[in-house]
């Protein structure tokens, strides 16, 4: 069987689209994740500090799974609809572990 893994995402608001934005990630971003098959985990907002603004948990049944959804137009697609309010994109896969990770 294979080993589930994580996706990672972390970004940055883009400073006054901040309500666009979590109307945006509750509407929209959330589903499309679902329907691409990721079990959104867990979700941080950090309120102070030089670290970005949202940390986003996917699970993922297995790497090859992961793999196929990052190279999927739905993914590239996802990534049209974040950039007008986002900056500082970033995401990778990690194995998934039962504590907390970074």
């Amino acid at each position: 069987m294979a080993a589930e893994v994580k996706l990672m995402m972390t970004w940055d608001i883009v400073p006054g689209r901040e309500e666009e934005y979590f109307e945006f990630h509750i509407r929209k971003f959330m589903p499309i994740l679902e329907k691409m098959g990721l079990t959104l985990h867990e979700a941080w907002l950090t309120q102070y500090g030089d670290h970005p603004r949202l940390t986003v948990e996917a699970l993922i049944p297995s790497l090859r799974r992961a793999k196929n959804i990052l190279n999927s137009t739905e993914w590239d697609d996802l990534g049209l609809l974040l950039h007008d309010m986002v900056e500082n994109f970033d995401y990778k896969i990690i194995p998934n572990r039962t504590r907390w990770q970074m």
